[in-house]
């Protein structure tokens, strides 16, 4: 693929949009995922318990999924 079609394909997604391995997702939802990321690693540091770390990166990342899902106007 050139240069050319890559610009292409990145003005022609719509805004507020990321490109993983071909599929358009919501920033919100990327963002979810690293913040829930980023939680469970740090749980994980702080504490050394496995159930600990998972279920608060996994909060984490739905709190921040939905809030931003519902505020966010274009719906994917």
């Amino acid at each position: 693929m050139t240069t050319a079609q890559e610009f292409g394909n990145a003005v022609s997604r719509p805004a507020g949009t990321v490109s993983i391995a071909g599929v358009l997702w919501p920033t919100y939802k990327v963002v979810a995922l690293l913040v829930g990321l980023i939680v469970f690693a740090g749980v994980a540091v702080m504490t050394s318990t496995a159930a600990a770390a998972v279920l608060s990166g996994a909060g984490a990342a739905t709190v921040v999924w939905l809030t931003a899902g519902l505020l966010n106007p274009s719906k994917s």
